[in-house]
């Protein structure tokens, strides 16, 4: 039995890394034509390995001879901004409903649960023309409050806070602390790789949003990467390797976000598997 199980676990093992590796061939490929030049990026058999190196022109053209640095930080405002608004408000949500007894709470959650059930293209004129008519319309500002507030970040953190024991918000109001205290002191520390594991999902979809900059901004200076990599393709339709250069130097930070967050999103993960 125990050299079944250490074969299957084998076999298992094997599998995983051979559809891991499928996975990743995309990436791998998006990383070896943005070091090539143009001329050998489509060469079969694929050549995963140049044999001509052409990283820093590639890298430099698309660095120097268009707005990317710009788009760049854009995208960094934007997305920072976003998350932190954004985690701040479903935190702070999630308390609410799962803490605070006030009369017509289920029914308001509920409400609030039915909201994500509404496709976002549906409601687009709408934000747009109230945006438009407040004068948030083309600006970062008005595309940060748009993304702030998360119906599915608010139901995922209020199942954390949910788990956290009455005791420790009686003692703290036996003690003479008000709800904001509870809060900041007591209740979002016990929950942080939840709320971590959250910030870096919404970093994720804020960097990679197409939709929301599509149609809230009209100034290419305003531009985020999305936008900036869709005109940049417009303009350099026949050069892959150059595409494939600026698209690897988007998706760096969401690497480096996800490296440095691993450990709080594994921690979440098991906060959400174990209760009590």
């Amino acid at each position: 039995m125990n050299k079944y199980h250490a074969a299957k676990k084998t076999l298992l093992t094997i599998l995983m890394c051979l559809l891991g590796i499928l996975f990743m061939s995309p990436f791998l490929w998006m990383i070896s034509a943005s070091m090539k030049p143009e001329a050998d990026v489509f060469i079969y058999p694929i050549q995963w390995i140049p044999k001509h190196w052409n990283v820093i022109e590639n890298y430099t053209k698309v660095w120097t001879e268009t707005k990317f640095a710009l788009f760049y930080w854009n995208s960094i405002k934007v997305t920072v901004g976003t998350t932190a608004l954004s985690v701040l408000l479903s935190s702070m949500a999630a308390y609410a409903f799962s803490k605070i007894k006030f009369r017509g709470r289920h029914v308001l959650f509920i409400v609030v649960l039915a909201i994500y059930m509404i496709p976002s293209q549906a409601i687009l004129v709408p934000q747009f023309l109230l945006f438009r008519w407040i004068g948030l319309y083309d600006s970062h500002f008005g595309l940060i409050l748009l993304g702030s507030f998360s119906v599915l970040g608010t139901f995922m953190l209020r199942q954390f806070y949910m788990g956290i024991h009455e005791e420790f918000i009686e003692s703290a109001r036996i003690d003479g602390a008000g709800h904001i205290r509870i809060f900041f002191s007591i209740c979002t520390p016990l929950v942080r790789p939840a709320i971590a594991t959250y910030a870096i999902l919404r970093f994720i979809w804020t960097w990679n949003d197409y939709q929301n900059p599509l149609i809230f901004l009209r100034s290419k200076d305003l531009f985020t990467l999305p936008l900036g990599i869709s005109s940049f393709a417009d303009m350099n339709g026949n050069f892959y390797s150059l595409i494939m250069a600026a698209s690897v130097s988007a998706i760096v930070p969401l690497l480096i976000i996800f490296i440095i967050g691993q450990k709080q999103v594994i921690e979440g993960i098991s906060m959400g598997g174990v209760k009590g």
